[in-house]
Order: C-alpha cells, then sequence, then structure tokens
C-alpha cells in the first residue's frame, strides 16, 4: 500500500517522524510536503497531496499543519477527497468505517506515539459498507 504524507513548516518533525515510522512498517510512502521549516503556504501542500490520492499515486493520504484544520478545509475543497480532521484513534477508526476518509488531516501539537495509533488504525480500518454508511456518503457526493 502506498501513502502519501503532506505537511507545511510546522508539520515537519511529525512528518519525519511518521514516514520513518511507516516505511518500517513496509508501507511505501511519497512525500508531498515541505523539508524545510521555513514559512510556507498549506494550501500548496494539501493540493499536492489531494492529486496525488486522486491520481491514484498513493491509496491513503495524511496531512500535518499546526492544527490539522487548515488542511482538512483546503483538501475537502477538491472534488473526491474525504479528509477528516482526526485528534484521536476513535476518529480515525470512525473516519474509514463510517465516512470512508481517503485523507486525514492531524494536528502537529499531537503526541507522536498517538500519531502512531492514529495512522495505523486509520491505514488498518476498513469501510464498513453498511447501507445506512453508504447512503450517508452518498448524500455528501
Amino acid at each position: 500500500m502506498k501513502i502519501g504524507i503532506t505537511n507545511d513548516h510546522r508539520g515537519v518533525t511529525s512528518k519525519e517522524y511518521l514516514v520513518a515510522y511507516l516505511t518500517q512498517m513496509g508501507y511505501d510512502v511519497v512525500n508531498y510536503g515541505t523539508n524545510t521549516t521555513d514559512a510556507v503556504d498549506f494550501p500548496d501542500y494539501a493540493y499536492k497531496l489531494g492529486k496525488g490520492v486522486l491520481n491514484k499515486e498513493v491509496d491513503l493520504g495524511i496531512a500535518i499543519c499546526g492544527t490539522g484544520i487548515g488542511m482538512s478545509i483546503a483538501l475537502n475543497k477538491m472534488k473526491g477527497i474525504y479528509c477528516a480532521k482526526v485528534s484521536s484513534v476513535s476518529e480515525a477508526i470512525l473516519s474509514r468505517a463510517h465516512n470512508n476518509a481517503n485523507v486525514i488531516a492531524m494536528s502537529e501539537e499531537i503526541d507522536h506515539e498517538v500519531m502512531k495509533k492514529i495512522v495505523n488504525n486509520f491505514i488498518e480500518t476498513p469501510f464498513s459498507n453498511v447501507s445506512k454508511y453508504i447512503r450517508r456518503n452518498n448524500m455528501i457526493k
């Protein structure tokens, strides 16, 4: 499985941590983020990840910025991207099982050990295919 990851200047350290972790876990990781702490505009990097998901360069995406909110808003402007701003393991699980999210956005302030658990659960949780969630997701589309 290929995982895309992006970040702005505030998310560099968390991105580097997750890239090393995901690679160790056997995932192919594509870096769409900045590698510097010099200030950048997060929408540019959100767009790169979104295009990667839409073009099927990667299967799922992870976005990291100061709060995760900006990345989430920018990504959700792209038709076909379903980005959930998550802060906990349960949100990561439900974003996949109920909402079939293809990207998550996180705050760089989340503890790295918690980030690992969030990302693991996001990647490993399949969509539930329950009719009410299918119906609701179709309503969003």
